[in-house]
């Protein structure tokens, strides 16, 4: 049976990567939206508008960086942006 990961990629280094990759994809997401309310405001605070779309830059450099991660450190990315997801959604 083949590797739904693709060749020479086993499938716990699979789940790790797309654990992380849909953790910081959420995070993203959270960003984004915050982006266009903001911006969509009568009048957007555009100090935040930049922190937001910075801290979305950053977390899609983290996500560009899973190519080269090992599962385990794309473990530790998946879990660092799961608890960053908890925290902006807050209670």
């Amino acid at each position: 049976m083949s590797d739904p990961e693709g060749p020479g990629v086993s499938s716990s280094e699979g789940r790790a990567e797309r654990q992380a990759f849909d953790a910081i994809g959420a995070v993203v997401g959270w960003y984004a939206a915050r982006i266009a309310a903001e911006s969509a405001a009568p009048v957007p605070d555009e100090t935040r508008v930049r922190e937001l779309r910075s801290a979305r830059r950053a977390a899609l450099d983290d996500q560009a960086q899973l190519a080269t991660a090992d599962p385990e450190e794309a473990a530790g990315v998946a879990a660092f942006y799961a608890a960053r997801l908890r925290e902006l959604a807050g209670p």
